[in-house]
């Protein structure tokens, strides 16, 4: 029965080696037999095929940037944008909407609010953090907002 099953590893070429394979092998007493198995599984093309890292996924257009519904990879997702406020800024409130000159219309989801110096088509930026979360911030303040992409 051994032999049978030496055999049938050493011929076996489409199967690839799993757990419980190795263990098999590792079972045999004699040194050649276990030799043998350990050199029936297969390597190479098969194993490179498992082995290679899938492809990775394409990343966010900008338009699309704030509305992703399954998180993409980090190394996938747009880091930031920057635009402008369509005409005149002089701060935010909780909840307030925002339009920016590309289109996109983003909402305040935090409770901070700020009074800034009047200002037409204020440049902004809209970056993600470490964890994901998206922060509006506007040039020339320190301050920043935590937002949601409406539209």
């Amino acid at each position: 029965m051994k032999n049978a099953l030496t055999l049938l590893l050493l011929v076996s070429t489409t199967a690839l080696a799993d757990d419980a394979t190795v263990l098999q092998c590792r079972t045999l007493a004699d040194a050649a037999s276990r030799l043998a198995c350990y050199d029936a599984m297969p390597v190479g093309q098969a194993r490179a095929a498992l082995a290679a890292p899938a492809a990775a996924p394409a990343p966010v257009p900008a338009a699309d940037f704030g509305r992703e519904t399954i998180k993409p990879k980090p190394e996938a997702q747009l880091a930031a944008i920057e635009s402008t406020i369509v005409g005149e800024f002089a701060g935010w409130r909780p909840n307030m909407r925002i339009k920016l000159a590309n289109g996109q219309v983003w909402r305040i989801v935090d409770d901070s609010a700020s009074d800034l110096p009047r200002a037409v088509n204020q440049k902004v930026r809209i970056a993600r953090n470490l964890f994901g979360t998206l922060f509006l911030s506007v040039e020339g303040s320190n301050l920043s907002a935590k937002v949601r992409r409406v539209e």
